[in-house]
């Protein structure tokens, strides 16, 4: 049953939003020398490994099996986050990450390998990168062993400020900027490394004082411990590298159609919802989510209502639509940190109910992800089925040439002229 025209029109999928697909082309610019000089000539050999009727759409999505494969191991070895595990569950942590980025770079060339670029293409590998940030990086967690405290959680789900400034980026400079040093190469090697580390190591040495690995310093560092200077030097990194370069690159987008920057830095308010709910709800004296070792549980539902969020801004920059504020997603969200938090709120002596239980807050996060994983699943569906059918296109097989043949030239990813590109440039 086709969507409403209000409903096509909120979400982007109207006849008329989607013409815009129709004169899009992706533009990206990689300065990372690692990925220019070393790894896009491994790119380019792995993507003739892959069979000709492989879908790029499905090579994204393979790649995303692994980190929720590793996803599954976690929560059988290591579900405190802290471990130890087993050794080649770490390692296998490592190789589901660089599976599933490797996978990531090559389904653009898979897709101009098999003549099925696509906006589509796009929107379905960025929006599994959003979902990936917190799982991702929910594995670096267990690596680390910092387990269900605020510094796991921060772990877990720091990765949505860059995530959301790139994306807040290309809506305005309709270009993907990566730095000389940025997440997904520079970004996701050293994870890997510290894995790996993890695996041979153990990971209570990211605990330990540094004085055990590097004796000569013991003057200059005393008893500091890596996990003492893990959040200074992700924030450093964020505040000084990733967010002025962002807003320099749209403040010349703007200079350049002589229009303000000031009024567009109300498009982080779905952000710093994002943030502020989750400060408010895990750092909470009244949750039981880090007490209670929920903090997986947490981190895969704000997989689901992040990767909506990010999502919904890229399909609103490739069909040309007002940026989304907002997403119902969000709601619960407040909803659960206002409900942690409500003897804040209340007069001693005038509330009905004191402080919620275990029980409930973990019975509230459930329903969350379920309401969370039904609203994606329906919005993924609309999208995709929305893009397919106006492109004549297939989202995870490639039609067969009497196929291609029978719906017109826009099978292959070209309209009026225009060749649609996916993902990384060459």
């Amino acid at each position: 049953m086709p969507p409403s025209p209000e409903t096509a029109a909120h979400e982007c999928v109207s006849d008329d939003a989607l013409q815009h697909l129709r004169s899009y082309k992706y533009s990206s610019v990689d300065k990372s020398f690692i990925s220019r000089y070393i790894l896009k000539h491994y790119w380019n050999g792995f993507v003739e490994l892959l069979p000709l009727w492989l879908a790029p759409n499905l090579v994204t999505l393979l790649g995303f099996f692994f980190i929720l494969g590793n996803v599954a191991l976690l929560e059988v070895y290591v579900p405190d986050l802290i471990g130890p595990a087993p050794s080649w569950v770490y390692y296998s942590f490592a190789f589901g990450l660089w599976a599933y980025s490797t996978m990531d770079n090559v389904d653009g060339k898979q897709a101009r390998r098999t003549g099925t670029s696509s906006p589509l293409g796009e929107l379905f590998d960025h929006g599994i990168d959003s979902l990936n940030c917190t799982l991702a990086s929910l594995l670096e967690t267990a690596a680390v062993g910092y387990g269900c405290s605020k510094t796991g959680a921060f772990t877990a789900l720091v990765p949505v400020l860059p995530m959301f400034l790139s994306t807040w980026e290309t809506y305005h400079t309709h270009t993907l900027y990566l730095g000389y040093f940025n997440g997904p190469t520079e970004g996701l090697i050293l994870a890997c490394t510290i894995m790996c580390l993890s695996g041979y190591y153990g990971p209570e040495m990211w605990s330990t004082p540094l004085i055990t690995h590097f004796p000569s310093l013991e003057k200059h560092i005393g008893d500091i411990t890596f996990r003492d200077l893990w959040v200074p030097i992700i924030l450093i990194t964020f505040f000084v590298a990733h967010l002025p370069a962002c807003v320099v690159n749209v403040a010349r987008a703007r200079r350049a159609q002589n229009l303000p920057l000031a009024p567009l830095f109300k498009e982080w308010t779905p952000l710093i919802i994002f943030v502020a709910s989750s400060m408010a709800w895990l750092g909470s004296p009244y949750s039981y989510i880090l007490k209670d070792n929920h903090l997986v549980l947490y981190c895969v539902t704000m997989s689901l209502v992040f990767g909506r969020m990010t999502t919904k801004i890229i399909l609103a920059h490739l069909t040309r639509q007002p940026f989304p504020y907002w997403t119902i997603m969000l709601a619960p969200m407040i909803g659960g940190a206002l409900l942690v938090n409500h003897p804040y709120f209340t007069i001693s002596g005038t509330t009905f109910f004191g402080p919620i239980s275990a029980k409930t807050e973990l019975w509230y996060l459930r329903g969350y992800l379920v309401f969370a994983a039904i609203v994606y699943a329906r919005w993924a569906h609309l999208v995709i089925t929305s893009i397919c059918k106006f492109l004549g296109i297939n989202c995870l097989t490639i039609p067969s040439k009497q196929q291609k043949n029978e719906k017109g030239p826009r099978s292959n990813g070209v309209a009026n002229g225009t060749h649609f590109e996916k993902g990384r440039m060459d």
